[in-house]
């Protein structure tokens, strides 16, 4: 059985040097079974400079590969040189994803992607986007399943999207923590976020790690894993999946989900072997519930 329910790799959103990105990006055009896959910066456009001038050669990998491709674009965009970034996004020829609604109006009616950054938690706020030229929408990270399912019904020709593994983007912030933390100002950063492949760990006053800072953005440190909620994805009606790139082996990782998909292998059995591969990491599904988003279902089964 091959299931029409699609996969996607989402946006990279940690500071990795160029030639590691691009060299993560070959081998999801050449071994990872998804259909799309994101490129572009979406944490903070300091960074662009360093993988910008890729973007062509990566994203004609992927297509040759028979890769939708997508460019992702600033999830807080806050100057005039990076409204001018939005506008040549629209114009580089593919679909794109829009995490700031200030990038909606360079699009000049095209087809878009609204992306987990936008506020988008009601019926309503869907068919303005729909509108507007969305044709996909993959949903906030604190959308729960009763808000998807509601989504769902009003969702028309739209595709609704969930993410279903990797750490959880909950906000971006003028300023950088990162920086702060090496006691450096956000002007002067020296791209500090880039010693931390996967973001850098948070304690809390009691000693609890709960967040993780990437930059300008705050993360969950446990990465959402919804494998077992598959058979609820899929009569919600979410057509498509996002896997969110970690410092793991995300190629095993849209393997598994595949596989999933397809019917080859259990929820569960697909769930307790991404354990495998990322023994050290919390996995948390609050949100999905509708509970605080650290929280995790498996919990409750061991």
């Amino acid at each position: 059985m091959t299931s029409s329910q699609k996969l996607s790799i989402g946006p990279l959103l940690f500071h990795w040097t160029p030639e590691r990105r691009r060299d993560f990006y070959f081998r999801m055009a050449d071994e990872a079974p998804v259909d799309s896959v994101h490129l572009g910066e979406v944490v903070c456009s300091k960074r662009s400079p360093f993988f910008d001038p890729m973007i062509p050669e990566v994203a004609e990998r992927l297509q040759k590969a028979g890769k939708e491709v997508v460019l992702s674009t600033l999830a807080l965009v806050t100057s005039e040189r990076e409204m001018e970034a939005l506008a040549g996004a629209a114009d580089a020829g593919l679909m794109v994803e829009v995490n700031d609604v200030a990038g909606i109006p360079a699009l000049n009616g095209q087809p878009f992607v609204v992306g987990p950054y936008v506020n988008l938690f009601n019926e309503d706020t869907l068919k303005v986007f729909a509108g507007l030229g969305a044709v996909r929408a993959c949903l906030h990270v604190e959308a729960s399943a009763q808000m998807a399912a509601l989504l769902s019904k009003a969702k028309g020709d739209m595709e609704l999207e969930m993410m279903v593994f990797g750490r959880l983007p909950l906000t971006v912030s003028a300023r950088c923590y990162h920086a702060r933390a090496h006691g450096l100002a956000k002007d002067s950063c020296q791209y500090v976020c880039g010693l931390d492949a996967d973001g850098k760990p948070v304690d809390t006053l009691d000693g609890q790690n709960i967040l993780i800072v990437n930059g300008t953005e705050t993360m969950s440190h446990g990465y959402v894993e919804l494998a077992a909620k598959l058979p609820e994805l899929r009569e919600i009606g979410i057509g498509r999946m996002r896997l969110m790139p970690q410092d793991a082996d995300m190629v095993a990782v849209a393997s598994l989900w595949r596989n999933a998909l397809d019917g080859k292998i259990s929820p569960d059995e697909t769930g307790s072997r991404l354990r495998e591969l990322c023994p050290d990491v919390p996995f948390v599904d609050g949100y999905w519930q509708g509970r605080e988003g650290l929280a995790w279902s498996g919990d409750e089964a061991e």
